[in-house]
């Protein structure tokens, strides 16, 4: 194929004469063959040159992704067509630059449906599945336009990527109304229906447009196939795919592993891993993820040295699941040995690495840490001010919480409803009774969020801190919902042990355990008040109910993480045999002292 093009290149140049024609097919040529730079010398040298020549330069740095200077030939263009600016803003989208991509398209004199699509196209695949759907809508205003397979297939994948089922049946509806449905040449509207269908879980709609078009679906198909059915929990069907499929890439045999490992069937998952030929990073580290989410944590740190002894090299993705297991299980050794790991391989991190550092060093009790890492930040999004406020807000440093608030409101940030279930945890372990009320009443009124349960939670104990019983009462009796039994035991463990709350504690513990008929705690606070008061007769009777129902107080515990696994001890049980001479041991250390 080079020789029959060097055979042209030489004729060419040997041409007595060369007219506009001659020279365009010379510049498609040089580029078509992968010579950029010696298209656009021979564009130079044009002594003429027409709205082709220039689209044929123009589209080939597009294609090399070289924007800077297709931007610099656009400009310079004295005379564009609609081909011209659809170029251009295709490139900008398959940049990632759909802004800029946007800008051209508001400014196109004409558009047909290439160039509509274009747009669609690439806010679409770039994520921003709204404006696609909102630019669709734009574009059958305009009746000149009739949408095309490719408009549909690009609008299939936004569907999928908002969510919304009934949205994406609609569709369905306009791909059969405008006859699409038998215009698929290449199949890429049945893959994108498909993936539309089985990521909303409709495996009977997936399953009718596979079977129907079953010669031209491909493994994105049956990838999109096994993934739906994982999506509803139908496994067996989804094994069934995978086992008829004649060829199997990464993403078939991750999915499934990912499966069963997300409803606990950790043997099946590393059967299917110990078989699959390429294991790439991706399928490790699900390897990894689920185990971690099935409490196998000594079993998940043994795949991370296996994947780094395989030279595997370990994603960001990785070690972010590592951090948040080391965080989860109070771990700082194995999550500073991590992070030293990290520091070898890798001089820059990416914001979800950064922000589940944070997070590990704050739930390990290391909020120095945490907070020189936050501090170090380039940028910072929801999720990094988010964590360090509550990491310390955990901590128990009410002022560092809210001056890291204090300092998000002013980076712009717009706070969520976890911002403020941390200031108002905060608030609550400072007794900041007053700056915890102006912070609740603000998140409504100013912020427009809505309190949710754990919000009105931390209210009550804000207020039973500070020991406002009684108004933690009145702000229960006026909550806009009725009481559930999360609400009675916060208003139930905010009365203490005070004389002066028995009367609230008790109405609090009956309605808990109207809900809640074996909650221990209500019946031992209950229990305690009728003691207190002289009411034996009631004392007895409530504990003898305790026993008739089985109602037992769930008892204290404390753990420690010895060579990976977690060791934990019961208050009242002697879990190791040598429990008495460690006893004795430190009986005799603390008389010594």
């Amino acid at each position: 194929m080079r020789g029959g093009f060097v055979r042209r290149r030489r004729l060419f140049e040997e041409m007595p004469e060369r007219n506009v024609v001659s020279w365009n097919s010379m510049i498609v040529g040089l580029i078509r063959n992968g010579e950029l730079n010696e298209a656009r010398q021979v564009f130079d040298s044009m002594p003429i040159k027409n709205v082709v020549s220039w689209n044929a330069m123009i589209a080939g740095y597009v294609e090399s992704c070289r924007m800077g200077e297709a931007k610099v030939l656009f400009v310079e263009m004295e005379e564009r067509n609609v081909i011209t600016w659809t170029s251009m803003i295709a490139g900008y989208c398959r940049a990632g630059e759909v802004e800029e991509g946007y800008r051209l398209f508001q400014r196109m004199p004409e558009k047909n449906v290439v160039s509509w699509t274009a747009m669609i196209g690439g806010f679409a695949w770039n994520g921003f599945h709204k404006e696609a759907l909102m630019l669709f809508i734009g574009m059958r205003g305009n009746y000149d336009v009739r949408p095309n397979g490719e408009t549909f297939t690009s609008l299939a994948y936004a569907c999928a990527g908002m969510g919304f089922p009934h949205l994406g049946k609609q569709l369905h509806a306009q791909v059969i109304v405008n006859g699409r449905e038998y215009d698929d040449y290449d199949g890429r509207l049945s893959r994108s229906l498909i993936h539309m269908y089985s990521s909303f879980g409709i495996m009977n709609f997936a399953h009718y447009i596979f079977s129907k078009n079953e010669k031209e679906c491909n493994i994105q198909s049956c990838n999109s196939m096994i993934n739906g059915y994982i999506r509803i929990g139908r496994l067996e069907e989804a094994q069934n795919l995978f086992d008829m499929m004649p060829v199997r890439d990464e993403i078939s045999w991750t999915s499934m592993i990912d499966g069963y490992l997300g409803i606990g069937q950790v043997t099946k998952a590393c059967h299917l891993f110990h078989n699959m030929p390429n294991r790439d990073a991706v399928a490790w580290t699900a390897m990894i993820s689920g185990h971690i989410q099935n409490e196998l944590f000594a079993e998940a740190t043994y795949l991370f040295l296996e994947m780094r002894g395989h030279g595997v090299p370990p994603l960001n993705a990785t070690y972010s699941t590592l951090f948040g297991a080391a965080g989860a299980t109070a771990n700082l050794d194995q999550g500073r040995q991590i992070h030293c790991m990290l520091i070898k391989t890798q001089s820059e991190y990416d914001l979800i690495l950064q922000n589940s550092l944070i997070s590990m060093y704050a739930k390990c009790g290391v909020i120095d840490d945490a907070y020189k890492i936050f501090s170090n930040m380039a940028s910072r999004d929801l999720i990094s001010w988010n964590s360090m406020i509550m990491g310390f807000s955990q901590h128990g440093l009410a002022n560092e919480t809210l001056k890291v608030f204090d300092s998000m409101l002013g980076s712009g940030t717009h706070p969520n409803s976890v911002t403020f279930l941390g200031i108002l945890s905060a608030c609550s372990h400072a007794g900041l009774v007053n700056q915890g009320w102006e912070l609740f009443n603000a998140m409504r009124d100013v912020y427009e969020i809505q309190p949710g349960l754990e919000h009105y939670v931390s209210m009550i104990n804000l207020l039973g801190r500070a020991g406002k019983v009684k108004e933690a009462n009145e702000f229960v009796l006026s909550l806009p919902f009725e009481p559930d039994h999360y609400i009675w035991g916060a208003l139930l463990g905010a009365c203490g042990f005070a004389e002066t709350n028995a009367k609230i504690a008790e109405h609090a513990a009956k309605q808990l355990l109207q809900l809640d008929p074996l909650n221990a705690p209500a019946h031992v606070v209950l229990c305690n008040i009728y003691a207190a008061n002289g009411q034996h007769a009631e004392e007895h009777k409530l504990r003898k109910e305790m026993g008739l129902k089985g109602v037992r107080k769930v008892p204290g515990c404390s753990w420690i993480m010895l060579n990976g696994k977690v060791h934990m001890f019961l208050s009242g049980h002697k879990i190791e045999p040598q429990a008495d001479e460690i006893l004795s041991l430190l009986f005799k250390i603390a008389n010594v002292s």
